[in-house]
C-alpha cells in the first residue's frame, strides 16, 4: 500500500482527534482513510478541494473509517464535497465501506446540486396592465355599493326590531367615533380656523376690510373646512381602526366562525360600525365649525381692531342656513363613505400580521383621498345648483 495524497491538518497538530483524510492504496483500489473527531461544531472540518482526486488511480474508491472516533453532519458536508469531485472525475464512490447511518445521509444528497430555477416574469402589456387595474376597481365599487346596500337593508330591519345588530356594539362604536373624538377634531378646527383668520387678517388689513375675516372664516368653515377635515380625521383614526378590527377578527377566523353559524357580517359587524359614522359626523362637523369660528375669533381679536360683538354680527349674516345643510348633508355621505370602505379592506385583508398594518394603512390612504374626491363631486354639485 503506498500514498497517494495527503491533505488535511497539518502533523504538528494534535492528531488524535483531529479530523484527517489522505489516499492510499493500490494501483487499481484507492482507498479514503478517515480519523480522527469529525464535528462541526469544533469548527475544524476541512474543505475537500476540486483537485483532490486527480492523481487518484482507478475508477472505485472506498472508505476506510476504523479510526474515526466520533463524527456529525461536518462529515456528511465534507463527504459530499467528495461526492461531486468524484462525479466530475468520473470516479463511483464504494458507499457500502461507509457506516450506515453515514451512507443514508450521504444517499440522500445528489451527487451534483439542482440548479436555482429562473421563472421568466412576462410583461404584461400596457393596455391590458390599465384594462385590468379598471376592471378591478370597478368591482371593488360593485362590491362597496353591495355591502351599501345590505348594510342599508339592515338598518331598516333595526328599526323594524327584526335585525341581529346588537345594540351594545352600536353604543360602542359610537362612543369610540364620538365623544372620544371630540379632543382631537377640536384641536384640529380650532388651528385651521386660526389660520384662516391670521391669512385673512394679513391680507384684508391692506384693504381697510379686516371686519371679514369673520366672514371668511365663518364661510371656509361651514361649507368646506370643517367637514373635509373632520372626515379626514375620521378616516385615519376610526377608519383605520374598523379596518385593523376586521382584519385581525380575520386572522384568528372569527369572520369564518360568523359565515358558519349563518350570522351575516354585513348586520353583526359592518352596520354598527356605519352606523355610528353616520350619527356622529354630522354633530362633528357642527361642532368644528363651532370651534374652527371660535379660533377665527382669536385670531382676529388680537391682530385686528374688531369687537367681540361685529365679529359675531358678521359671522352670522355671512352665511344661511342653506350652507349649514350643505356641509350636513357632506358629512353624512363622508361618513358612510369612511365606514363602508373600511370595513370593506378589512374583510379582505390577508390573514397574518402584516396583513393588519396593511389593512389599516390602506383604510386611512382611501379614505383620505375619497374623502377630498367626493368633496371635489360636492363642489362641483353646488356650482351647477347654484349654492
Amino acid at each position: 500500500m503506498t500514498d497517494q495524497t495527503t491533505t488535511g491538518p497539518s502533523a504538528a497538530q494534535p492528531a488524535d482527534r483531529t479530523p484527517q483524510w489522505h489516499l492510499q492504496g493500490e494501483q487499481t483500489a484507492p482507498v479514503m482513510v478517515l480519523s480522527g473527531t469529525w464535528q462541526a461544531r469544533a469548527g475544524n472540518i476541512p474543505v475537500f478541494p476540486k483537485d483532490g482526486l486527480k492523481r487518484a488511480p482507478g475508477a472505485h474508491l472506498s472508505f476506510q473509517t476504523s479510526n474515526l472516533q466520533a463524527w456529525d453532519t461536518g462529515l456528511v458536508a465534507f463527504l459530499w464535497d467528495l461526492k461531486r469531485v468524484a462525479h466530475d472525475a468520473g470516479i463511483s464512490l464504494d458507499m457500502q465501506t461507509l457506516p450506515g447511518p453515514m451512507r443514508q445521509l450521504l444517499e440522500l444528497l445528489p451527487e451534483v446540486p439542482d440548479e436555482p430555477v429562473h421563472h421568466k416574469t412576462a410583461r404584461t402589456p400596457f393596455l391590458e396592465t390599465v384594462g385590468n387595474h379598471a376592471i378591478a376597481s370597478m368591482t371593488e365599487v360593485g362590491v362597496v355599493s353591495e355591502l351599501g346596500a345590505l348594510t342599508a337593508k339592515g338598518a331598516v330591519l333595526t328599526l323594524l326590531g327584526r335585525s341581529r345588530m346588537r345594540m351594545v356594539d352600536l353604543l360602542a362604536n359610537t362612543a369610540d367615533a364620538g365623544p372620544y373624538a371630540l379632543l382631537i377634531v377640536g384641536i384640529v378646527n380650532f388651528l385651521i380656523g386660526a389660520i384662516l383668520a391670521f391669512v385673512g387678517a394679513v391680507e384684508l388689513q391692506k384693504f381697510a376690510a379686516g371686519i371679514y375675516v369673520a366672514s371668511l372664516v365663518g364661510i371656509a368653515m361651514v361649507r368646506e373646512m370643517a367637514a373635509v377635515m373632520t372626515a379626514i380625521i375620521m378616516a385615519g383614526r376610526t377608519g383605520g381602526a374598523y379596518a385593523a378590527r376586521i382584519s385581525t377578527m380575520q386572522g384568528n377566523e372569527e369572520i369564518d366562525a360568523l359565515n358558519v353559524f349563518g350570522i351575516p357580517t354585513s348586520t353583526y359587524l359592518i352596520l354598527p360600525a356605519v352606523l355610528s359614522l353616520i350619527i356622529t359626523m354630522p354633530f362633528l362637523y357642527l361642532y368644528g365649525c363651532l370651534i374652527g369660528m371660535l379660533g377665527g375669533f382669536v385670531v382676529a381679536i388680537s391682530m385686528l381692531d374688531i369687537t367681540a360683538a361685529g365679529y359675531f354680527h358678521q359671522t352670522v349674516t355671512a352665511f344661511g342656513i342653506g350652507q349649514f345643510i350643505f356641509g350636513f348633508t357632506k358629512s353624512l355621505v363622508f361618513g358612510a363613505f369612511i365606514g363602508l370602505t373600511s370595513c370593506r379592506i378589512g374583510l379582505k385583508a390577508g390573514r397574518s400580521a402584516a396583513d393588519v398594518g396593511i389593512a389599516a394603512t390602506r383604510a386611512v390612504v382611501v379614505g383620505i383621498v375619497g374623502v377630498i374626491a367626493i368633496d371635489a363631486i360636492f363642489a362641483v354639485i353646488a356650482d351647477v345648483l347654484g349654492i
